[in-house]
């Protein structure tokens, strides 16, 4: 199964398959057609989103991400943000940055890193991203001066 379509089976979880197909419009054996792309169908880019609004997740972008060989960043809401948000997101980093480095020995202590170890590594780097461009966005919204400078 690729990661598509466990990503449309998580989003469907959401409302269950029945409410889902309803919700397109469409009799759960057609979306079940769509999603496990069976005759030749598929499911569109357009609907993959609208299933993904109705989830209120973001599987979708996170398969397209991946299948794109990066990383699906939700940025923060806009909203009061202050120094103490940015201060708790800069510390969230720092204990990031030091499961890595203790994972990264732990890996690479027998001199080979294997399967498992290598899953855990690009877990814990994925998240450093997503941290990352929170901990920007954040930044630009306490200190930017005006919404046009803001990401």
């Amino acid at each position: 199964m690729d990661d598509f379509t466990k990503a449309y089976q998580e989003m469907i979880k959401v409302h269950g398959w029945n409410g889902t197909a309803a919700t397109l419009g469409m009799k759960r054996p057609s979306l079940e057609a769509r999603v496990y792309e069976l005759n030749g169908q598929g499911l569109r880019v357009s609907t993959a989103m609208m299933v993904q609004r109705y989830s209120g997740t973001t599987h979708f972008a996170q398969a397209v991400a991946a299948a794109s060989g990066g990383v699906f960043i939700e940025l923060p809401a806009a909203g009061e943000m202050d120094g103490d948000d940015l201060l708790a997101k800069w510390q969230a980093l720092y204990g990031e940055i030091g499961d890595l480095s203790r994972t990264y020995a732990a890996a690479t202590g027998d001199g080979v890193i294997d399967t498992r170890e290598r899953a855990d590594l690009e877990r814990i780097a994925q998240h450093m991203h997503k941290t990352m461009k929170e901990l920007m966005t954040l930044a630009f919204q306490v200190y930017c001066p005006t919404p046009g400078d803001q990401t």
